[in-house]
């Protein structure tokens, strides 16, 4: 029998609702975002040499349409937004996020075949924690940043749990589940490289790369390797990476969150490790030019949480 939403009651269906809407990065509905008036010399694209490898395909002097390429705002039902506008700080382009008691996203659709999957390199800066947060359990499942992954993969193998939510989720965005979502994040207590399963379904999996307050209040930059942490995560090999999204959250906590983001470089492997022929042109992730000084609004027909 195929699942539907008609066939769980309605009790069922709202908590697990807003987790179909968070994981479909490829559908989640957002808005265009247009250049702040105030913020017109700052381009999340144009960060500092050191910081934006640029062998990247990604590198917006490599692809010459990456200044078109804009990162849409995504909204949940029933959720006060975070708001997210373009800066500089402290030498560097980046991204503010502030969060009070809200939970959003910017997202950016993109495919890259399995084989192309390479490193992702990215940065944050922290100023505080978030009080009584701790993404092991599900009222306090808050993080200050979190970079996330969406893949593709066969939905066959989905539990009837998992299967249901696809189907809510095409049901109210016109798009199935993405296979597996991957999520980098700032944990409160637990250890550094640990992975937490998300409560409410096993699709979501989120690595801890730091934990706690003792590297607090300066940029930190990283270079993950996507295979080798989604391998880790789910016990398998990944399908394609078919969307990309920072967020900042602290809506079950009720408390406020701030933090910044750097630009994110996703270099593919080099051509003579490829298994098949050259790999497909790539959207440009890290462009994030001209951000909305106000958080659009949005406000779908979604169950509510």
């Amino acid at each position: 029998m195929t699942l539907s939403p008609s066939h769980f009651s309605v009790r069922l269906l709202r908590p697990l609702a807003l987790v179909a809407c968070v994981t479909v990065l490829t559908a989640c509905a957002g808005i265009e975002t247009s250049a702040p008036t105030d913020n017109l010399d700052v381009h999340w694209t144009s960060a500092s040499p050191e910081n934006l490898n640029p062998n990247s395909d990604l590198n917006p002097d490599r692809n010459k349409n990456a200044a078109m390429v804009k990162w849409l705002h995504c909204a949940f039902p029933g959720k006060k937004s975070t708001h997210y506008r373009a800066v500089r700080l402290d030498g560097r382009d980046a991204v503010l996020s502030e969060s009070d008691s809200s939970a959003s996203m910017l997202r950016q659709n993109l495919r890259v075949e399995p084989a192309n999957l390479g490193q992702l390199s990215f940065s944050w800066k922290v100023p505080k924690m978030i009080p009584g947060a701790d993404m092991t359990q599900r009222d306090s499942d808050d993080s200050p940043v979190r970079v996330v992954l969406a893949f593709d993969g066969d939905r066959t193998k989905f539990s009837a749990k998992n299967a249901m939510l696809s189907e809510l989720a095409l049901a109210l965005t016109g798009e199935p589940l993405p296979y597996a979502t991957l999520m980098y994040v700032w944990g409160s207590h637990s250890a550094p490289e640990s992975v937490i399963i998300n409560t409410r379904t096993d699709r979501i999996r989120k690595v801890v790369i730091e934990s706690g307050p003792a590297r607090l209040g300066r940029w930190l930059d990283y270079e993950r390797d996507v295979r080798a942490d989604y391998e880790k995560a789910f016990g398998e090999a990944p399908g394609a990476l078919v969307g990309i999204a920072i967020m900042t959250d602290s809506d079950n906590t009720r408390q406020q969150a701030k933090a910044w983001y750097g630009p994110l470089s996703l270099v593919k492997k080099p051509r003579d490790v490829l298994a098949t022929s050259a790999a497909p042109s790539m959207t440009a992730v890290s462009a994030m030019s001209g951000l909305d000084s106000q958080v659009p609004e949005f406000a779908p027909p979604f169950l509510q949480d």
